[in-house]
């Protein structure tokens, strides 16, 4: 099965960073958070990915090849011009890397690459989240409900922290990990290839216009799951995500 990665927007609320790099190359450790987000589709084994290109797109081609050119040991024989890689140490995944337009929406960049995902169904994230979430659980939760579209629910995660009283006085401040305010579409999700036709032009909105049209279908099922979960829509969550990483806290870490 492939997995579908939407990685070709603007990501103008991280502008610190994307004015130089696509936010999915916006590194969490030494990887960028694109790197994450396979290693944990591998770690299910789910090794083929089906990547939508758009803003600062030739950047991310860039590292996927370098990542393979350079990987493992290798001998440079100045003498005869030849390069000899030795052991290979490159991930063992197959990448499909799909330039779907600048200002193509999310919908659009699905719709354009329908003829790489065949008539099977197929997994689909955004290329700026993390979680622990265990896709193969989505997977068998989409096959038992039997509908065209499942994603992963997950409960948006607290931006500050709360205060318990005790009468007047602050008890104590607490970082909780998840607020109560409900649920929201957190991406890990897998899609009927059918979907793909709904889609109607590049401007499609997938989020307001296909899930939406799933919906009101009753063709829209969702996995809740209520651990781990963060996008990384702001240096805040950069520094989150960095901090976790290097740390070893981080709960995606497979």
């Amino acid at each position: 099965m492939k997995v579908v990665i939407l990685a070709g927007g603007l990501g103008t609320r991280l502008a610190e960073q994307t004015e130089v790099k696509p936010k999915p190359m916006v590194d969490i450790g030494d990887k960028p958070i694109l790197w994450h987000i396979m290693k944990h589709f591998r770690a299910h084994g789910f090794d083929e990915f089906v990547i939508a290109l758009g803003y600062k797109g030739e950047m991310i081609k860039r590292w996927f090849v370098d990542e393979v050119a350079l990987a493992g040991p290798m001998t440079v024989d100045g003498t005869g011009g030849i390069l000899r890689p030795g052991r290979r140490d490159a991930e063992n995944w197959v990448v499909h890397l799909v330039d779907t337009g600048m200002q193509t929406n999310t919908g659009g960049r699905l719709r354009r690459l329908k003829k790489y995902l065949g008539n099977e169904p197929f997994m689909m994230t955004y290329g700026d989240g993390v979680s622990d979430v265990p896709v193969g659980e989505v997977l068998k939760h989409h096959r038992e409900h039997k509908k065209l579209a499942t994603i992963t629910a997950v409960r948006p995660p607290a931006r500050y922290g709360g205060l318990l009283f005790d009468g007047d006085l602050v008890d104590r401040f607490t970082e909780k990990p998840q607020t109560g305010e409900g649920w929201i579409n957190g991406g890990f999700m897998v899609l009927e290839p059918s979907v793909v036709d709904l889609v109607e032009s590049d401007s499609t909105s997938f989020e307001a216009d296909v899930l939406d049209e799933l919906a009101k279908r009753r063709e829209l099922t969702a996995y809740r799951h209520e651990d781990f979960w963060q996008c990384m829509d702001t240096v805040r969550d950069m520094r989150l995500l960095q901090t976790l990483w290097n740390e070893d806290r981080a709960p995606w870490k497979t």
